[in-house]
Order: C-alpha cells, then sequence, then structure tokens
C-alpha cells in the first residue's frame, strides 16, 4: 500500500474499514474465513484485517450457515461498471472483463516480460495459450533487443 495519504487504495481501504465500523454496530461485520480458520480462530472472521477490499454493497443469508454477512464484490458488478462506462462514453465497441486481461498479458509483454512470466501470472496451463496474446505484438524481429542497445 502506498504511504501517499491519498492513494486511492488508502482511500478504498479507509472507506470499507467505516463501512465494517457500521456493520458492527448493527450486529454483522462478520466474513467467512477459508478452510478451517473460522475453527482455529473463531474470532476472526469479525477482525479488521479478514474483510475484503472490495465488499458487497449489502448484506446476503449464507445458504448453508444461515448468516448473514457481506460477502466480496461479484464480478458481474465488474462487467456491469465496463457496461455502463462504455455507454456513457459512447464508445461503440464489444469490450468485456476479458478485454482487460488481454490488455494486461499485451502490456506485458510489450514491456519486455517473457511469455513464462505472463503464462504463470494469467494462470495458462499450457504455454501455446499464452502465445495467442504474442499476434498483436506484430514486431517480429524488432521485438528482440540487445542489452547493449540501452533503454
Amino acid at each position: 500500500m502506498s504511504d501517499y495519504p491519498g492513494s486511492p487504495l488508502r482511500s478504498q481501504l479507509e472507506r470499507v474499514k467505516s463501512l465494517h465500523k457500521r456493520d458492527i454496530e448493527e450486529g454483522y461485520g462478520e466474513v467467512e474465513l477459508p478452510f478451517a480458520l473460522d475453527r482455529k480462530y473463531p474470532n476472526a472472521g469479525w477482525e479488521w484485517k479478514w474483510q475484503y477490499v472490495f465488499p458487497a454493497t449489502r448484506h446476503s443469508v449464507d445458504l448453508l450457515t444461515g448468516v448473514t454477512r457481506r460477502h466480496h464484490w461479484y464480478d458481474t458488478n465488474v462487467s456491469r461498471a465496463i457496461k455502463q462506462s462504455l455507454f456513457s462514453s459512447r464508445i461503440n465497441k464489444h469490450v468485456g472483463v476479458h478485454t482487460l486481461r488481454h490488455s494486461f498479458a499485451t502490456h506485458l509483454l510489450e514491456n519486455g516480460y517473457d511469455i513464462r512470466t505472463v503464462q504463470e501470472l494469467l494462470g495458462h496451463k499450457d504455454v501455446s495459450t499464452t502465445m495467442i496474446y504474442t499476434h498483436v505484438l506484430n514486431k517480429g524481429g524488432r521485438g528482440v533487443r540487445s542489452p547493449l542497445d540501452g533503454k
């Protein structure tokens, strides 16, 4: 996290901390813990450090336990936000969440990251899947730089 007081991450965490405090005051504020941590640390789900960085906007009832909790922000929210941004900016292109993934991979490759690193970051089992992102580079032999050329 940036030490800069106005960083977007710091601002988000401050909003979430305030939301968590309000949830606790209303009798909520517990998150579901992974694996068996809830048994090992019974009160940890109420602690600030376990809260989601991007929590859901409202509470929901866990169907397995019956406990009312605030879960994480769902992927569909990101898709909805992208569609709304496209509509608002009058961009008439097909763009989705996968477009961000594609852009991320392309920028990594353009900035000289090796294909295996990109493969690992994207979670591809086979490097041939990652190779799809190299077609947009279209540099041919110009994509190879000698360390003697400098930056």
